[in-house]
């Protein structure tokens, strides 16, 4: 219980499988599987289930998984471990966005796990890892994935003013030819060639921000409504 599998073939009731920790292949029954999305979005776990998974060796507290109902689609549920296991039942509104509390409402599940996963908000504890995400293969079931090379952060002060406007395409300009471009494109719009005379024009122009205030509060829910 709790293995992942990468699926090979789906032959009716039997699935031809592959273990993604041993490597090993097989077949096995489909009603014994769930389909795992995003790495936290299990397909056809019940209530009870959930809570089997979530208390498997390897999840900490903050550990979840967004569970879809069997029986209606577009139905959810987030269940977290804390000290015991948590659920919540995820609304939808008629535009397609998901709430939990209809103070705060998402666009799509994924806004709303990288929000918990930053601030509990009103949950039992914030979401800290996918359930099951501790288990991880064996180092020689699969190659090692290449390295992710980060970019330090572009100092814009840095950076000589000549190079922002001159369209010539060498490799030394530490801007991007697309940029460059861009920038000149903007510039001939303007009118003015002079990315000094654009700064002195801009500081001269205000911009006002207004901001709406509600006339009235929303209601608040209880978090710890579970079903």
């Amino acid at each position: 219980m709790g293995e992942k599998l990468r699926v090979l073939a789906q032959e009716a009731y039997w699935w031809r499988v592959c273990s993604v920790q041993t490597g090993k292949e097989n077949y096995i029954p489909s009603s014994h599987v769930a389909k795992v999305y995003h790495g936290w979005l299990f397909e056809g776990v019940e209530r009870q289930k959930a809570e089997e998974l979530l208390l498997l060796p390897g999840n900490r507290a903050g550990s979840f998984l967004v569970r879809e109902s069997s029986r209606e689609r577009g139905l959810y549920s987030l269940s977290v471990k804390h000290r015991i296991i948590k659920h919540y039942r995820i609304f939808r509104l008629d535009n397609s966005w998901y709430y939990i509390s209809p103070r705060l409402t998402f666009q799509c599940l994924e806004d709303m796990i990288n929000h918990y996963s930053d601030s509990a908000d009103g949950l039992c504890c914030a979401l800290t890892s996918p359930c099951l995400s501790g288990l991880t293969p064996q180092a020689d079931a699969h190659p090692i994935a290449p390295p992710v090379l980060m970019r330090h952060n572009f100092d814009w002060k840095k950076v000589d003013r000549t190079q922002l406007v001159s369209t010539d395409a060498c490799n030394d300009n530490v801007v991007s030819y697309g940029v460059r471009n861009s920038i000149a494109a903007y510039l001939s719009f303007s009118g003015a060639e002079d990315p000094a005379q654009v700064r002195a024009q801009s500081r001269k122009k205000k911009s006002k921000s207004f901001y709406a205030l509600p006339q009235n509060s929303l209601p608040t829910i209880d978090y710890d409504d579970e079903f």
